[in-house]
């Protein structure tokens, strides 16, 4: 499994905006990164965790959950080994831990379903305030 580690998370008002990074490492990882598809997810307190943006592997055919969708951005660096999830506009129910996740694959989709996903980061909190 690939490991991953989250950033950028904190404390901002509505309207604002947080850059989130999840930068990704494990062995000979600088030549695989780019066959993992990439999703963001999030978990509110006494919430199931849910979709946020998912990626493909090659950084293209972004797709976004409905209630983001307008206002959040994803891309995938895979010279970096790094993917992002710019949000902008945000709202207090936009606070939430938001969790990467990687998903090995040959194929160029985009995943939703957090069981497709085989590696996952710890998280880092964002925090809305109104």
């Amino acid at each position: 499994q690939v490991q991953l580690v989250e950033s950028g998370g904190g404390l901002v008002q509505a309207g604002g905006s947080l850059r989130l990074s999840c930068a990704a490492s494990g062995h000979s990882f600088g030549r695989t990164f780019s066959t993992y598809a990439m999703g963001w997810f999030r978990q509110a307190p006494g919430k199931e965790r849910e979709f946020v943006a998912a990626i493909s592997r090659s950084g293209i055919n972004p797709y976004f959950a409905d209630s983001v969708k307008g206002r959040f951005t994803i891309s995938k660096d895979n010279a970096k080994t790094t993917v992002y999830l710019e949000m902008n506009s945000l709202k207090p129910e936009d606070t939430a831990v938001y969790y990467c996740a990687a998903h090995p694959t040959p194929y160029y989709n985009t995943y939703t379903r957090d069981r497709q996903y085989e590696s996952w980061g710890r998280g880092t909190q964002v925090t809305v305030s109104s």
